[in-house]
């Protein structure tokens, strides 16, 4: 008999079932003779009792030794997989020795802890800065970039740092309203244009010294580039300066095709300056910057593109196949707005989506049990995914809320 100690338990096992399993360390431990090498598999050796000692986990071990009397490895589902994985490496057993049902439960849950590990470290990740304060020590005017880091990047460092957070959060709201008022038949006069344009160069001027003050903060021009948030802000800066641009384009290409009486370029300035000015719509992502349910929002839309895909994969497959079931049954019909199957897409996609305008209906019998099929579908269809993304979305806020309470 082989006398084993493991964290103070005691083990008795037959050298020659030890012995059956050579590749393992017991059975390298029952198989040599030379003492040094065995002195070598184990923590400690104690001569009085002839007993090896190995300072590992005995609640596992416990599984090791119904192993080597059983040739079955065992598995709880009470165990870590980490620990259980790192335990058997150790004694040299192989996963293979276990029953194919308890494989498949074990490697599942430790697919679920290696994914929620990776979760765990991409939200950390999220909230994480791109620097750190650390970072601008020894280098030129360190500590005034320090300064401008923190009144930009850390809201929760002073007063005025929060002061500052929230003004950004105020003029991204005064520029989505002063965009939508712009558009109110009331405000086009003259005073109303003119109280829309003071009120966008004062926000275009905040805005640009915001992105000045991280630019000249950054460590790293490379790295400040790159960043997503960094993109949204300048995204949200360059309309103003553009409009600029091409309205002093715009004067000066009206005097010159006045004179020629072509004015096709003119009109083709003017809807690019419109596409512009609606690229100020892009400003309310600054709000993501300080909002941590937009976060959890587009963390939870990274995570579950996949069922994303698949829904409008759905979706996609219910209009093609509605919309020609709707065409099959109604395209006889005398008057119909289901003259092609592409006509009927825009009802198929409305029918899927339950919101049901009314504006295309089928006249038949048969093509309204069609249409019926056709919001059941929709109906089901939406209903699965909802629920798993609210749940996913609700954890990762509250677990994004926890990190930066810990911060």
């Amino acid at each position: 008999l082989l006398n084993i100690n493991v964290g103070g338990k005691s083990f008795q096992i037959a050298c020659k079932v030890l012995a059956q399993y050579p590749i393992t360390r017991l059975g390298k431990l029952a198989l040599y003779t030379d003492p040094v090498k065995k002195l070598q598999l184990c923590d400690d050796y104690l001569v009085q009792k002839n007993e090896y000692f190995f300072d590992r986990d005995p609640s596992i071990f416990h599984y090791i030794f119904h192993f080597y009397r059983s040739g079955v490895l065992w598995m709880m589902d009470e165990m870590c997989p980490s620990n259980f994985v790192e335990e058997i490496e150790y004694w040299g057993i192989h996963l293979k020795y276990s029953q194919r049902c308890c494989r498949i439960l074990f490697e599942e849950k430790q697919d679920e802890l290696n994914e929620y590990l990776k979760i765990e470290k991409e939200l950390e990740a999220e909230l994480e800065p791109l620097e750190t304060g650390e970072q601008f020590d020894g280098k030129f005017l360190g500590r005034f970039r320090k300064t401008v880091w923190n009144l930009i990047e850390n809201p929760y460092s002073s007063v005025p740092a929060k002061i500052i957070a929230v003004m950004s959060s105020f003029f991204v709201l005064i520029s989505i309203v002063g965009m939508t008022l712009s558009t109110v038949e009331e405000m086009k006069n003259k005073t109303g244009k003119l109280w829309m344009e003071q009120m966008e160069m004062i926000c275009a001027i905040f805005f640009t010294s915001e992105y000045l003050m991280r630019l000249i903060s950054s460590s790293s021009f490379k790295n400040f580039l790159r960043a997503a948030f960094n993109a949204i802000d300048l995204v949200a800066i360059l309309p103003f300066y553009i409009q600029i641009l091409f309205e002093n384009l715009e004067d000066g290409d009206m005097q010159y095709h006045e004179e020629l009486h072509k004015v096709e370029n003119v009109s083709k300035l003017g809807k690019v300056l419109k596409l512009i000015k609606l690229m100020r719509i892009f400003r309310i992502l600054k709000l993501a910057r300080h909002s941590t349910g937009l976060r959890a929002f587009s963390f939870t839309m990274r995570q579950c593109y996949q069922q994303v895909c698949c829904l409008l994969l759905f979706i996609a497959m219910g209009v093609f196949t509605f919309s020609a079931l709707i065409h099959s049954v109604e395209h006889d019909v005398p008057g119909t707005d289901f003259t092609s199957i592409p006509y009927a897409w825009w009802w198929a996609a409305v029918s899927l989506s339950t919101v049901g305008y009314g504006d295309t209906v089928p006249d038949t019998i048969l093509g309204r049990m069609v249409a019926f099929v056709c919001i059941s579908f929709g109906i089901i269809l939406n209903g699965m995914p909802i629920s798993i993304l609210y749940n996913k979305f609700s954890d990762y806020y509250a677990k994004l809320k926890a990190h930066e309470m810990s911060q």
